[in-house]
């Protein structure tokens, strides 16, 4: 078995666990289940804090996935917080400024910010499912924002990586340090953020939604010529969903449905699950190939048919039926790329961050917050520390498509938290963050897991591949052996190494294993991202 370098060991834990890509944001988990919190309630706290300490990744301007594991009526329960497009969302201006597609950068992006689900989303979980309420959750962040914590290694980079985007408008200097990116080691305070987190911890998500805070966002929004109103972000409401699942040798595996990219992951492991895996190597160019093609086939579905069901809806059940599965799978040869992937007929004659935490009662959430992009937008609400998201750039313009921009629409989210069970006991919380990496994450994750048996550390320490979706070229990790490479060659994959920091392209995982006989926790965190898994 090849292993990303630097592989770490699988942390064990009795009475709770919580584990994300920064481990002072794993430690607000931590503090919250120590001091008799729930799952969700760690959750909420960890995604504060990574608001604060991985501010590229996620932060107030994004948006909200997750699911909740209750363990006395074993059941899994889906909420959705992305934000919708505005009510003054225009598909047709779009195309009269000669756009074919919604903007991610540039003078028009505010027209790709939809309405900020975070705040809310936080809320309803709270509420619902948590013991705490803001005042205890946000504690941790705000102590961060205003007193300041050491930048991590491979967050720096990332800030770095992005200080063009934030010197770009004069309130961007609000996330940089002395007008520039902090370094690695240095002790970075978001004083801004910190009066918006004590606003929102004294005034609870009407704080957000209503008032100062909602008037400086839509007036700036509209300042860059956006659509967004205090009447959008006074409508928004986070919603709870049935959550959608797929078999995959014996082990269910959950995602939140439609307007989420979840469906991108259960197809391909639909389709994976009809060639044998584990009579492969794991390492082996046969399991890469039927791994690719799975998730090609996954992704050419999931991006013509996911929008948001309750304005266009969504074939689901068409889409994971078995007998659509097996045409689908019947696509691929064992010799060769498939060229021009499209989507089928599945009618029968018809940077983002991740937190997952468990408690001692066996109570999980799985939970993603993200900004889409690096900082979104790039732009930044003066006064406020919060960035933007520029989510509405997963909406088409083709007034054909699905998921074609509409006022009060939601778009094509990646964010996708997931979990997994056996019979009727959980078995993993987990998720791989990355844009469209994260459906490929999962694939990967499962597939480790249930066809070589892997524990969580070892599942996310192995090497993964990425297909880029634009030029259909498969990233693969450097220490892929020669053969691999050239077995994928001569079939027609296009293959490009990565290397270094990059790798970060190919995902940030957690995952935390719960064995339902002794309650003993089994946690793990991505070694490609600065973070860690932590229980007591």
């Amino acid at each position: 078995m090849q292993y990303f370098n630097g592989r770490r060991s699988t942390v064990l834990a009795q009475r709770g666990a919580c584990a994300t890509s920064q481990p002072l944001a794993a430690q607000a988990g931590l503090q919250m289940l120590m001091a008799g919190g729930n799952a969700v309630d760690a959750a909420v706290a960890a995604a504060a804090a990574l608001s604060v300490v991985e501010p590229m990744s996620t932060g107030l301007g994004g948006d909200l996935f997750c699911l909740i594991w209750k363990a006395k009526d074993r059941k899994v329960r889906a909420l959705n917080s992305s934000g919708r497009a505005s009510e003054n969302a225009d598909a047709e201006n779009m195309r009269q400024k000669g756009y074919q597609r919604m903007p991610l950068s540039g003078p028009d992006v505010a027209c790709s910010v939809t309405v900020p689900g975070t705040v809310a989303g936080w809320d309803a979980a709270l509420k619902k499912h948590g013991r705490m309420t803001f005042n205890e959750v946000l504690q941790p962040a705000l102590m961060y924002a205003k007193t300041g914590f050491p930048v991590s290694e491979l967050i720096a980079q990332m800030w770095q990586a992005n200080e063009d985007k934030l010197t770009e408008h004069a309130s961007g200097q609000e996330l940089l340090y002395n007008g520039r990116a902090p370094r690695y080691g240095e002790v970075m305070r978001l004083p801004t953020m910190a009066n918006t987190l004590e606003l929102i911890r004294e005034g609870g998500a009407s704080a957000f939604y209503e008032g100062l805070l909602a008037q400086r966002i839509a007036s700036y929004v509209q300042s860059h010529g956006g659509w967004l109103t205090t009447e959008d972000l006074r409508n928004h409401v986070a919603t709870w969903e049935e959550p959608i699942c797929s078999q995959y040798r014996g082990v269910t595996v959950w995602e939140c449905p439609p307007n989420g990219q979840g469906l991108a992951a259960l197809l391909a492991l639909n389709v994976a699950e009809q060639f044998e895996l584990g009579s492969f190597a794991a390492q082996s160019v046969e399991r890469y190939h039927y791994l690719i093609e799975s998730m090609r086939l996954g992704f050419a579905d999931a991006l013509y048919f996911i929008s948001d069901p309750s304005v266009h809806p969504v074939p689901v059940t068409e889409l994971l039926h078995p007998d659509y599965t097996r045409k689908r799978a019947s696509l691929i040869r064992p010799d060769r790329a498939m060229n021009n992937v499209h989507y089928g007929n599945p009618y029968q004659g018809s940077d983002t961050v991740y937190v997952t935490a468990v408690d001692s009662e066996g109570n999980a959430c799985s939970l993603i917050n993200s900004t889409f992009q690096n900082f979104g937008s790039g732009l930044v609400v003066p006064e406020t520390g919060i960035s933007l998201q520029n989510r509405g750039a997963g909406f088409s313009l083709d007034p054909d498509h699905p998921a074609c921009l509409e006022a009060g629409k939601r778009p094509y989210h990646t964010i996708i938290p997931a979990m997994a069970t056996r019979g009727d006991d959980l078995w993993l919380s987990f998720g791989v963050m990355g844009a469209f990496q994260q459906p490929q994450g999962h694939l990967q994750v499962i597939s480790n897991m249930v066809d070589y048996g892997m524990d969580p550390q070892q599942a996310l320490d192995a090497l993964r591949f990425s297909i880029e979706l634009e030029s259909q070229t498969v990233r693969l990790e450097a220490g892929v052996s020669a053969s691999v490479i050239d077995g994928l060659q001569q079939r027609g994959h296009q293959i490009q190494l990565i290397d270094g920091w990059q790798r970060m392209e190919f995902g940030g995982g957690q995952i935390i294993m719960r064995n339902p006989e002794t309650g003993v926790l089994s946690a793990g965190s991505e070694p490609r991202k600065d973070g860690a898994a932590v229980g007591f």
